[in-house]
């Protein structure tokens, strides 16, 4: 009995998981970082609670519609990339397998293989195979502007909420010196986890996180502490 082959991947993963680990990190950083700074300033408890849940929903609006617009530009980008394949492979077919044919040369295979191996795959699929093998365009990483937006959004909130919950939670006294921590192992966890479901070192990602995340909280606690609304 022949046993099945299996292998797993994580590329299939790529386009989602950018944009999720995108906007919970940048929900975080940004929301801990926001709060910080506003605590340093002596600002009542009240507002900067009000001062986070103001950063969630402008964060979260910002990153949909920034990430939108990136991977609207990418995928017309692609689809233009596309039409210019399509129309070249309905003009001049025998150049189009040549050129695929060079391609697999340059990959290693000798040139009567890989005219067989370009007249089969474009045979069966000319204008997935070109944009494959030349525009390097595959369908687990495509643009979907739709999924990025709302994946960013979403993680986003996630991320936010989390340093809005340790302000409800927490004592008043030492609010800033709380959230900061809080939010730097919420980083470190979520980088770790970030990591292991892209297949990755989980140490370094962590650490990588935590580090930029403290410095944009330790830089906003400065601009708070300097700008000081107390008498």
């Amino acid at each position: 009995m022949t046993m099945q082959h299996v292998e797993r991947h994580h590329t299939h993963r790529l386009g989602w998981l950018r944009a999720a680990v995108l906007g919970a990190n940048d929900g975080i950083i940004s929301t801990a970082s926001l709060v910080v700074g506003v605590a340093a300033a002596s600002a009542t408890p009240h507002n900067v609670l009000l001062t986070g849940v103001a950063g969630l929903v402008a964060g979260a609006m910002s990153m949909a519609t920034g990430e939108y617009v990136s991977v609207s530009s990418q995928a017309d980008s692609e689809q233009a990339d596309l039409a210019r394949e399509q129309e070249e492979l309905r003009s001049d077919p025998i150049a189009e397998q040549q050129e695929l044919a060079d391609i697999y040369v340059a990959r290693g295979l000798a040139p009567a293989l890989a005219l067989q191996v370009a007249q089969q795959l474009m045979a069966h699929d000319a204008l997935g195979t070109h944009a494959r093998e030349e525009l390097g365009i595959f369908e687990a990483i495509a643009a979907n502007p739709i999924q990025a937006a709302l994946a960013s959004a979403a993680s986003f909130m996630v991320g936010a909420a989390l340093p809005l919950a340790v302000i409800l939670l927490a004592p008043t006294v030492g609010l800033a010196w709380t959230v900061s921590v809080t939010a730097l192992l919420f980083l470190a966890a979520l980088g770790a986890l970030a990591a292991y479901v892209g297949g990755s070192g989980m140490l370094r990602a962590a650490a990588r996180v935590t580090f930029w995340g403290a410095l944009a909280m330790g830089l906003t606690a400065a601009v708070g502490h300097f700008f000081s609304v107390a008498p």
